[in-house]
């Protein structure tokens, strides 16, 4: 199969897969009770399958092999996309196909600890992205607004812009939630408990618990028993983590004083001296905002945890603090807090930059202008434009202007040491001359330096209950 035939192909699958996602969408959202059975025959269809690849074969891990060291481009150029398809199709039909184990990679994180990813092979990814693109539309009719992580239509600024919104409207406590290794802790019983409420097909719910029991082979080659948890990077696991995560959702909407509670409910508890609360989750990172007395948030941060628990889950006794919007919080990289205006006697809820991806950002510059002064000009720029471009692009959507007119300041002086590094013998106006186009900033004739400074910064539109569906409402 050439590339326009499987262009041709891959664009008729997905219509196929769109379509029938719909459907599935739509039945789940008008009946909360229905089971869906016969769901076996859509994962091993040719069109999820190949739906399925395309997704696995456009990211990153492509290039990455499990235990079996076979990779996307192995399939591609040697073994071919057509037989290797074929193949699982029959092996999934069959019910002959079993999961091998993930491979355990270490990633360094902050304070010397690791986190641990686990890679599928790449027809353990395809067969889990198939998996994903039925399972996901029948559960996001169930999933409550107050989620943003790894849900489609939904991104990080929704719920920053949500807090805000809360944190602005007399929900001054915070409990800043941290699960202690949620993906490693998810009890595998209790969440597939979850799944069988809307799955009625034994096939499906026997390829998910085999996945989750699949195993995992160390670093050091050591094979362990997967008794809990969902592998780090695997395509299924963000889907599991947020059913698992749901219960917390749904304890809290139907709290008395949660989102789900009428308006004069809400007046009247408050009137009476009790708490009403929110959740805003992004994955495991949440906040609960709490329109109360620190006491009530720590009540509530109590029986959150009797929630969680059934589910194998535990907060972390350190991690988890509570903490007044006048004394600020961060949040997936942006800082909450609010200040007085400048030149007023007024308090506002502000949102910009944290300190940790200040430093983060800079580390990164840093890195860059350490590599080799050899290297031409050219290349330093644009692996610098690449690294500031993506930040400013996530942090444009705040009160960001300070802090990118800073990084400018800082993102200069250290190209200007590494031209100077480079050319020693140069002096500061044969360099301007040369590298800065008899200006300040440095420029050649392929590539400028990104400047921060230029970004304009604008107000992200709190959407609320408005996040449109990723799937028609009519299918």
């Amino acid at each position: 199969m050439n590339t326009d035939e499987l262009e041709e192909v891959a664009y008729a699958a997905e219509h196929r897969v769109l379509k029938i996602q719909a459907k599935l969408h739509r039945w789940a959202a008008e009946d909360p009770l229905r089971r869906f059975d016969d769901l076996h025959n859509l994962v091993c269809d040719k069109a999820f399958l190949l739906a399925g690849w395309m997704r696995v074969r456009s990211n990153k891990g492509a290039r990455t092999a499990g235990v079996d060291g076979v990779t996307a481009h192995y399939i591609e150029d040697v073994r071919g996309l057509e037989g290797f398809l074929t193949e699982l199709r029959a092996e999934l039909k069959a019910r002959t196909f079993r999961p091998l184990p993930v491979r355990q990679r270490g990633i360094p994180k902050a304070g010397g600890k690791v986190r641990y990813l686990g890679i599928n092979t790449i027809r353990d990814r395809v067969v889990q992205a198939s998996l994903k693109l039925v399972l996901e539309p029948i559960f996001e009719a169930d999933f409550l607004p107050c989620s943003y992580g790894f849900r489609p239509k939904r991104r990080a600024h929704d719920a920053i812009a949500e807090s805000h919104h809360l944190a602005s409207r007399s929900y001054e406590w915070v409990v800043e939630g941290d699960i202690e290794a949620c993906f490693d802790n998810i009890g595998h019983a209790p969440v597939l408990r979850r799944m069988r409420a809307r799955i009625g097909d034994k096939r499906v719910m026997d390829l998910v618990k085999a996945f989750l029991k699949a195993g995992i082979l160390t670093e050091d080659s050591g094979l362990k028993e997967s008794r809990a948890g969902a592998p780090q990077g695997g395509i299924l696991s963000p889907v599991i983590s947020n059913i698992a995560l749901s219960v917390l959702d749904e304890a809290i909407a139907a709290g008395p004083g949660g989102p789900n509670a009428t308006r004069s409910r809400r007046a009247h508890r408050r009137a009476t001296g009790k708490p009403n609360y929110r959740i805003c989750r992004y994955a495991d990172d949440f906040l609960v905002l709490v329109a109360g007395t620190r006491e009530d948030a720590i009540s509530i941060r109590d029986w959150m945890a009797e929630v969680l628990s059934p589910m194998g889950l535990r907060l972390s006794p350190e991690k988890t603090k509570i903490t007044h919007i006048d004394e600020g919080l961060d949040f997936l990289g942006w800082r909450l807090q609010r200040h007085r205006k400048k030149g007023t006697n007024r308090h506002y809820v502000y949102t910009y930059p944290s300190k940790k991806a200040l430093a983060s950002v800079k580390d990164k510059v840093r890195q860059v202008c350490r590599q080799d002064s050899n290297l031409p000009l050219e290349v330093l720029l644009h692996r610098l434009n690449r690294v500031l471009r993506g930040w400013t692009a996530y942090f444009r959507f705040g009160v960001s202007h300070a802090t990118f007119r800073y990084l400018r300041h800082f993102v200069w002086q250290r190209v200007i040491k590494w031209l100077r590094r480079k050319f020693r013998r140069s002096t500061w106006k044969e360099l301007r001359r040369r590298y800065c186009g008899g200006r300040w900033w440095p420029v050649t004739d392929e590539v400028r330096l990104f400047d921060p400074a230029r970004v304009k910064t604008v107000r992200y539109l709190y959407r609320g209950m408005k996040i449109p569906s990723p799937w028609p409402s009519t299918g």
